[in-house]
């Protein structure tokens, strides 16, 4: 087996973790974002920190680090905050695909906080990412468009975590960089899970805990991904998670995508099937040359 094919198989299966992470998350039912992440976040400390103790590396990096670690881990928050509620109250595919747009504000982030150069196919993609989720949000001005705005938040803050990532490089492991935003985010939520807890069903922790045990499946297999297989060769199959999402909102709750947010699923993995392919070929002709 190549190391291409590990990575995509790696990426299936991190995209079926979040896809089940996704599921369980509706499944809790009517509770606080903020209790859903801080239960989702306490079971990813737990696991990343066994394996940091284990592989005997430092449970919060490095000190030259802890800046870009603090930055990552407080936008990381935020955006599973706000994903979490775009979920509860959104068709799990809407939410999912909205959140999908933070690779292309990775793009517009990095040219700005790290110089990046923006090539014009991107800037087409970026485009036609905007309008997809236009036809996704339907923007009005209404109570209803709350959500839609909240799952755009969504992809703003998870966009900020991915860029200081990618400031971090391979100067930490990625189980510390993953027990360090789980460890954090656990603390600082943990007084508004005391000022705003909901009692829970055993049904209800269950589903959270499983939604935990899902969510770092799907961490650990996107980061293992990427040590096979570069970003250029795999990472349009993380947008296999909207598929496997639609699938399980239809079975389990009835839901489906109406017309306009199908063409915006259609406009977006467009954009991102363009921008990969695309990606792919300059890279072919920078390495040629």
């Amino acid at each position: 087996m190549s190391n291409i094919v590990k990575g995509i198989l790696l990426m299936l299966i991190s995209s079926i973790g979040f896809a089940i992470m996704t599921l369980f998350v509706k499944l809790a039912g009517d509770l606080p974002s903020i209790q859903k992440t801080f239960f989702r976040n306490f079971v990813s400390a737990i696991i990343a920190f066994i394996l940091v103790v284990y592989n005997k590396e430092r449970l919060f990096g490095k000190r030259e680090n802890q800046l870009v670690l603090l930055g990552r881990s407080i936008f990381g928050t935020l955006g599973i905050v706000f994903l979490f509620y775009a979920i509860d109250h959104l068709v799990m595919s809407d939410a999912d695909m909205l959140n999908k747009m933070s690779p292309f504000l990775v793009i517009i982030f990095s040219a700005i906080f790290l110089k990046e150069r923006v090539l014009p196919f991107q800037m087409v993609t970026i485009v036609l990412a905007f309008i997809g989720m236009i036809f996704i949000v339907k923007p009005s001005v209404s109570v209803d468009f709350i959500p839609y705005l909240i799952g755009v938040l969504s992809a703003v803050f998870a966009a900020a975590a991915y860029t200081l990532l990618r400031v971090l490089g391979n100067r930490e492991k990625f189980y510390t960089v993953v027990f360090y935003f789980s460890f954090f985010s656990t603390v600082v939520l943990l007084p508004f899970l005391i000022m705003f807890y909901e009692p829970m069903t055993g049904g209800q922790l269950l589903y959270l805990l499983l939604a935990g045990l899902f969510a770092t499946v799907g961490q650990f297999g996107i980061t293992l991904a990427y040590k096979y297989a570069p970003a250029r060769d795999i990472s349009i199959f993380t947008y296999s998670t909207v598929i496997f999402t639609t699938i399980l909102s239809f079975t389990f709750f009835g839901e489906g995508p109406d017309i306009f947010s199908l063409i915006g699923y259609v406009i977006i993995l467009g954009a991102m099937t363009y921008m990969f392919f695309k990606g792919r070929k300059a890279q072919e002709t920078e390495t040629a040359s």
